[in-house]
Formats: structure tokens, sequence, C-alpha cells
């Protein structure tokens, strides 16, 4: 039954993109099953006629969306962490929207999100936004803040949080550098897509600056063991830089697992508890200050107290510890 006149209804979008009510409803809730020129035009239809499913929401308070693979990267639970201390102080409903990596995806760009919610801002973390989510977005006037997207085309349309990922990485190299060590393994999780410029490549580009490398591509940190090892010591590297501290982990566990002739320096990425009790050498990113960051940002955006599409970028620490303290080959 249709909705009383003046209400857009999901059957209202379906007719104006030529479309299934059961399509749209697709295209919504699972859009990576939804052809991509079908998404487009059910995003195109949804933002003309002004349709956002409906949601309750305090009176009086910014409703803030946040997209980022959240399940797949604790780090950007810790970005939201961020924002969410900030919220307590102020009138902020935070709608958390978990993606799939960007790293996995044929096609990583983000196309659907403005439709699903009453948001009045958007955060995206980690992946990025397709053209018809920045066209929806701007037509719809959601100012969108990005954190973790490296923009690479002009029309990215809002401010952008980032930690610097090339300094992080430059920062490994010369740690190794001084500690005798010449060529090293960067183990990282496979990159499916060319279309986005992703944190691993920016620490490769750091890290080279200092280091000779071999890179490995692995599924995920459980396939992690002993033939990640045995590659290190065919390449002549006597250290692995894992991509994020996950990896570093199941690193240091296939070397006790197979502790070989000669020992291997590790290096992970991101710093928490678990490096923090393995003594692992890790560059300590500013998650919580990134998170706050963005939200502040957007809030500013949708108050119109700013306008500034700036780029803020925050700085990494190495945290030096025994997990390369401790296994250096020595100077030349």
């Amino acid at each position: 039954m249709r909705a009383r006149p003046g209400r857009v209804t999901i059957y209202d979008v379906a007719e104006r993109a030529g479309v299934s009510i059961s399509t749209v409803s697709l295209a919504v809730s699972a859009p990576h099953r939804v052809r991509p020129e079908t998404r487009e035009r059910v995003v195109a239809a949804a933002t003309a006629l002004g349709y956002r499913m409906a949601q309750g929401r305090r009176v009086g308070a910014a409703r803030i969306a946040v997209a980022a693979p959240f399940t797949t990267y604790p780090s950007y639970l810790r970005r939201l962490c961020g924002m969410l201390r900030r919220a307590r102080d102020a009138a902020v409903d935070i709608i958390p929207y978990d993606l799939d990596s960007a790293a996995a995806a044929d096609e990583p760009l983000l196309d659907v999100l403005p439709t699903r919610t009453d948001a009045t801002g958007l955060v995206v973390m980690g992946v990025p936004l397709g053209g018809a989510a920045r066209r929806a977005s701007r037509a719809a006037r959601i100012p969108v803040v990005y954190v973790d997207v490296v923009p690479t085309r002009s029309d990215v349309d809002g401010p952008v949080v980032l930690v610097d990922d090339r300094d992080g990485g430059a920062q490994i190299g010369r740690h190794l550098a001084e500690l005798g060590h010449r060529r090293v393994l960067f183990v990282h999780e496979p990159q499916r897509s060319p279309a986005y410029v992703s944190a691993g490549m920016l620490r490769i580009e750091g890290l080279t600056q200092h280091l000779a490398m071999t890179d490995l591509a692995v599924a995920e940190p459980s396939a992690v063991d002993g033939r990640v090892i045995a590659a290190a010591r065919a390449a002549g590297a006597t250290a692995i830089v894992a991509n994020h501290d996950q990896f570093a982990v199941e690193v240091l566990a296939a070397l006790r697992a197979d502790p070989g002739t000669a020992p291997l320096a590790v290096v992970g990425y991101d710093d928490g508890e678990v490096a923090e009790a393995l003594d692992l050498t890790t560059v300590r990113q500013p998650f919580e200050e990134s998170g706050h960051a963005a939200l502040e940002l957007v809030l500013g955006l949708v108050s119109g107290a700013s306008t500034a599409h700036r780029t803020l970028r925050l700085a990494p620490t190495l945290i030096a510890r025994s997990s390369t303290l401790a296994v250096s080959p020595g100077k030349p």
C-alpha cells in the first residue's frame, strides 16, 4: 500500500529509478549484490526525491553516520572511541556502519550510504567514497569528512584526516638501518583494486627510502606460518615488517615455532595492548585523536561554523622494543 501523499516512499524511489522495490532494498542493504549502474540510478533517484530510511533521533541532536571496516581492522574501533568521547560533551548521535575492507574488494568505492540514514553528516574511514555517493551527498547537502582515505581526485569534496603513513614507514626504515639491517620482508594483506592509495603503499614508500625490501601478500594474519619465515630468509631479509600488529603477532608466533639458525627482527604497525605485552617494536598511531578531530570537523560543517576543506595530517611515533632492539645483525 502506498504512503499518504507528500511522503516519499521506497515505491517512489523504485518508480523513478525504473527498478523493483526489492532492488532498491538490496541496493541499500547489500550494495555489492547490485550492478554499479543500477546502484547509481537508485542513489540518484533517492537523492532527487529526498528519500532516506526513517530512524528515530534525539531532538536537536546532530546525527553523524560513521562508516568503516570496523570488524576487519580493530584500529577503526579505536578511532570510533575518540568520536564517542567527544560526543559525550555534545548533542550528537553516532551511527556506525561496518564496511568490507577496501583491500579485499574489487570495487572498493562506497556508493550508497547517504540513502541509508537521516544523517546530518558523514564520516568515512578507510574506504573511498564513490562518485555516486559524492554526488548524492552534495545533492542532499550532507557534509563528508574522510579519515584514512588518501584523496587522489580533485572532486574529493571534504576535509581529510590522515596519519602520515609515509613518515611512519620512514621511521621504521631509519630505525632498522641504524641497527644494521639492509633488507626487510614487508608482510601485508593483498590489495585487489588499484583504485585507491592504501596506507600500506605509503608505508612501503617511506620504508624503501632507507632499506631494500621484498614484499609478501598474505591472505590474512591467521595464514602467517613458517613459509613467511622461509620467504624472509630466502630473500636475504634480516627483519620482517608487518603492515599492522595483527600480522606481526603471527610472525612472532611462527618464529617461536621455527627459530631457525638466525634471528629475525619484527616490526608491527598501530600499537596497542598486545604489542606492549609482546614487547613488539611498532608504530603508534594517534587513533583516538584522529577520530576526535574528524568529529570536530564534521560538526563544524554541519553547524556552518566551518567551510574549510583541508587535510589534517597527524604524526605517528615509532615505539622501539625488544623485537628489534634485541635482534640486530650488527653494523658493518
